[in-house]
């Protein structure tokens, strides 16, 4: 059979024929999709979500087309936004780009938009507060995709999205940590966590126990919490050595006995009385526990050969208006003393401070077993304070009372319409805590970097929208008035007070003010004796040992000083 040639107009029309099928496939299919989606948007009770997208790179891409396969329920893409000019009036997916970020509020009540997506995953902290804040006056339902750190190796999906939280506004970037230098301080070793139970207690043990340590021992006087962290933990680390001591840091043979049996490497001193208000009904509470806690355990960590002991502080120990504030910062007091003596080899002038128990004996001292004098000279424990503001979601802090309230249906109590503090993450906080660690060489105050102030009224007008209600119409804000010892700013150092850089930008030591440790020491006993006797005139012997310390009413905590003038327009910037 002769061989026949197929004719080249057959193999032209057969490419023609197969383009136009596949390319008639592909744009019909789409076709159908929008005129869909269009029809479903026109009935007057559809349950279709009009959604707004914010960014038109590869992320929204992804989630556009998952929206519009539909496994996500109903919804109708009816504009995006992006802040690239060069992308504005072009199409990704069939969806206009119609403006950038300042278009977003028109362009929602143009489209009658229900929910806005901000699909910008590599957008800095400060880029994507500004934005989402945008957003939020839009009374718009929004939600967003996590950062990019937790996109890499997956791909982008309508399930990734969740809603925003307090700390997506506070624009502070992501918290760089050297974990070789974390790892080096804690692999292998017995760490101590006091308060492990608390906020702050227990991020400590959740990042702490990733480091390969050799023994994790968590103390708290609160079961429950510390129950909490314990089971958390051992389904989180089933092959962590891990210890729960319930004790209290006030007790002396019981701090020194846990010290004694378990001999931590490192030790987080955590445990404290922090609520201001609550503490100033209480202020001898607030000594016998954060003063004298902290000296007995940093006593028992000295004569236990602790290598490192790192006090939490906080900023409220800078000119406190409040007995909480002032107590910690005789807990900073403590550490620059126990570090001095330390590094003059005088640890024997440390004084034994314990509450004597009678009994058939007599009196009883507090002796630490197997030591002597001799004991003392052979002290390396260095001690330092690592000082931070406010956390958000920290147990009494405003988040947790403000959610509390909306769900409640309001109204949500502000103290002071011009009130503002400093605030990260407890995550951050913890992580900036380490790393701070790992640069103690001993005596040092740590101050982290809080970045901008932010009002609580902001704040709480934030919630209050998160949470898909108006301010003042859904849900009323009502000033309540500062509360006992509270102000109306903190203050990250004091006036005589400098700053020295370390490794991370975010870390920076303080040059505290110099106070005569013999002097101080020689007060702590007669002011626990105080303490213990519940002394109505407590706040008369801290403001003679604390200088700085001027209880609230005195000079009156409204008052509003250069630095606070500073601070209150940085919070306007920012809003």
């Amino acid at each position: 059979i002769p061989s026949m040639r197929i004719p080249y107009s057959v193999l032209l029309m057969g490419y023609i024929f197969s383009g136009i099928c596949c390319l008639g496939l592909r744009f019909g299919l789409r076709m159908l999709r929008y005129v869909s989606s269009e029809g479903k948007t026109t009935g007057k009770e559809s349950d279709v979500e009009r959604v707004m997208i914010v960014g038109a790179g590869q992320a929204a891409h992804e989630i556009i087309k998952d929206l519009q396969l539909g496994r996500q329920g109903e919804y109708h893409i009816s504009t995006i936004v992006d802040d690239n000019p060069i992308k504005k009036n072009r199409y990704l997916e069939g969806i206009k780009i119609e403006g950038s970020r300042e278009d977003i509020p028109r362009l929602a009540e143009k489209y009658q938009i229900d929910k806005i997506i901000f699909a910008i995953p590599t957008a800095t902290a400060e880029e994507r507060a500004a934005i989402l804040n945008i957003c939020e006056e839009t009374g718009c339902h929004v939600m967003m995709l996590p950062g990019i750190s937790q996109l890499i190796n997956e791909e982008v999906r309508v399930t990734q999205l969740r809603d925003v939280q307090p700390e997506d506004l506070l624009g502070r970037d992501v918290t760089h940590l050297d974990t070789k230098d974390v790892a080096r301080m804690l692999e292998g070793k017995v760490v101590l966590v006091t308060g492990g139970g608390g906020s702050i207690g227990s991020e400590l043990c959740r990042q702490i126990a990733g480091y390969g340590i050799k023994k994790l021992v968590i103390l708290d006087i609160y079961e429950n919490n510390a129950y909490d962290i314990q089971q958390e933990l051992k389904r989180q680390y089933p092959s962590l050595d891990l210890t729960v001591v319930i004790a209290s840091v006030r007790d002396s043979r019981r701090i020194n006995q846990v010290f004694e049996t378990y001999k931590p490497d490192v030790v987080f001193h955590a445990a404290a009385h922090k609520h201001v208000p609550l503490m100033e009904g209480s202020p001898d509470e607030a000594i016998k526990n954060n003063v004298f806690g902290t000296y007995k355990t940093a006593y028992a960590a000295m004569m236990n050969g602790c290598q490192r002991f790192v006090l939490i502080s906080t900023d409220k120990v800078v000119n406190p208006t409040n007995i909480m504030g002032a107590s910690k910062r005789m807990c900073e007091m403590i550490i620059q003393s126990f570090d001095h003596k330390i590094k003059e080899h005088k640890e024997s002038d440390l004084p034994v401070l314990h509450v004597h128990v009678e009994d058939e004996f007599g009196d009883m001292p507090f002796v630490i077993p197997g030591k002597d004098n001799a004991g003392y000279q052979t002290a390396q424990t260095e001690f330092v304070a690592v000082r931070f503001g406010n956390v958000l979601g920290s147990n009494g802090s405003v988040i947790p009372l403000f959610k509390k309230q909306i769900a409640d249906g309001g109204p949500v109590t502000v103290t002071h319409p011009d009130i503002i503090r400093y605030f990260m993450t407890i995550p951050e906080a913890v992580s900036l805590v380490l790393q701070a660690g790992t640069y103690a060489k001993g005596g040092e105050i740590f101050v982290l970097d809080m970045g901008a102030p932010v009002k609580i009224d902001t704040l709480a007008r934030n919630l209050i929208k998160l949470s898909g209600f108006k301010p003042d119409v859904d849900i009323k804000v009502e000033y309540t008035g500062l509360r006992p010892g509270e102000k109306l700013y903190e203050e990250k150092l004091m006036a005589e007070e400098g700053l020295k850089k370390t490794p991370n930008s975010m870390i920076h030591i303080g040059m505290p003010i110099a106070f005569d440790t013999d002097a101080f020491l020689g007060d702590l006993n007669d002011l626990m004796n105080a303490a213990y006797e519940n002394d109505i005139a407590i706040r008369d012997r801290v403001q003679a040992i604390v200088s700085t310390y001027h209880p609230a009413g005195e000079h009156g905590t409204e008052e509003k000083g250069v630095h606070y003038q500073e601070q209150i327009s940085q919070a306007e910037h920012k809003e």
